[in-house]
């Protein structure tokens, strides 16, 4: 491949759809750094990877010599975006907005190049527009136009309210495309509508059309639902490098792939394939290629030194090889009385319930250092420190205290 087919490869890589691809190719072949914009509202402190799905792109257009704009939504955070939302979001303080702001702004330097990043606020335009500004805004789209997407036509027609802010936002999102001048937007599957109401607006203020690239909503831990912190079903970026490597061994062979594809630098797509075909033949094992995503996650988000430890730790406990030391120490406050130990379990996290914990228990899938734990009735106090395993998968070092 020339350079031009290698960067609408990478480009393209993971992507669920880009609208227009020509029109990508023809402002790619000018030869011109683009602008390249993603809008991170701060509705909560913290990131996981999946949002890096949109971050890892922004770095790959960022390797390619493109000018990269990570916008925080400051303005739009109080507005709350209603995706996929089938009750009036409630919204943001300016406090509670500002505060998440500023811990994004550091969190997403660990996939983006700091030095070549552009960071901006939307307040900056918007806070400089009176009513009258708003109301030419509003006056672009009709009722009709809005109530075509999805989320807003599914609450109408089940009588759901729509607070009239709510159809404010598509809005807010596409002028920041006009603010910036954006030759790229990106977003998942489910910003589309308001992606595309970026290229209507463009259209309307004598800007050429942005080009929208959507990228699929990661799947979490359970491989169902889209990755969220709601569900529990996630890896915080800031999380400690041996609950990044345990998570990330507890996924499905099959998510694996999806994974890699949408979180691996390192593994190349022509890789990958041969990665499938060596674990479909049992060449190779999938625990090894899971240990290699696991590997580089952590390595991304803390360093390679943490991220040896962290799967030292992992060794030590899955296959009994090293040393149990190596995992970080929890201290759980025990009751006077004690826990008994399927409470042990549940209160340590590695089972989620007690009845579950139990039904491990009966099914000898429970250790303790090592060692196979069958009386239900144990009491543990305060003092205690050792290894909890449940399964292959589940297991935490902690102390009673």
């Amino acid at each position: 491949m020339n350079e031009l087919e290698q960067a609408l490869a990478l480009i393209a890589r993971g992507a669920d759809e880009i609208i227009k691809k020509d029109d990508l190719e023809a402002r790619l072949k000018t030869g011109r750094p683009l602008r390249i914009k993603a809008g991170f509202d701060p509705t909560a402190p913290d990131l996981h990877i999946g949002h890096t799905v949109l971050l890892n792109k922004m770095r790959q257009f960022q390797d390619l010599g493109h000018q990269v704009i990570f916008l925080i939504g400051d303005f739009t955070g109080m507005i709350g975006d209603p995706t996929g939302k089938n009750v009036t979001r409630k919204a943001l303080t300016r406090e509670d907005v500002l505060a998440n702001a500023e811990t994004y702004a550091e969190q997403v330097y660990k996939v983006l190049d700091r030095e070549k990043t552009e960071l901006r606020f939307n307040s900056e335009w918007f806070g400089k527009m009176g009513a009258a500004d708003m109301i030419r805004l509003a006056a672009t789209h009709t009722v009709a136009r809005m109530l075509e997407r999805d989320d807003f036509q599914k609450r109408y027609k089940s009588e759901q309210p729509i607070a009239i802010h709510e159809f404010l936002y598509p809005l807010t999102q596409g002028y920041d495309s006009v603010a910036l001048e954006a030759d790229v937007e990106l977003g998942g599957t489910d910003q589309k509508f308001n992606l595309l109401m970026g290229r209507a607006l463009q259209e309307h203020h004598g800007q050429a059309p942005q080009i929208v690239l959507t990228m699929p909503l990661l799947e979490g831990l359970d491989g169902v639902n889209k990755m969220s912190k709601s569900l529990g079903n996630y890896i915080g970026i800031n999380e400690p490098a041996i609950d990044i490597v345990t998570k990330t061994m507890k996924i499905g062979d099959e998510l694996m792939w999806r994974w890699f594809e949408l979180l691996s630098f390192e593994v190349s797509l022509d890789e990958l394939t041969v990665m499938k075909a060596d674990v479909a033949s049992g060449a190779l094992n999938p625990r090894e290629a899971k240990l290699r995503l696991a590997r580089e996650l952590a390595t991304r988000f803390h360093d390679a030194a943490a991220a040896e430890q962290a799967i030292a730790g992992w060794n030590a406990v899955v296959t009994g090889q090293g040393d149990t030391s190596l995992l970080p120490l929890s201290d759980i406050e025990a009751p006077v009385e004690g826990f008994r130990l399927a409470a042990l379990l549940t209160a340590a996290g590695v089972t989620p319930s007690n009845s579950e914990a139990n039904r491990k228990i009966k099914e000898r899938a429970v250790r303790i250092d090592g060692d196979v734990v069958e009386d239900a009735s144990r009491v543990f106090t305060a003092g205690f420190e050792g290894v909890l395993q449940v399964g292959k998968r589940n297991f935490a070092r902690i102390r009673l205290i």
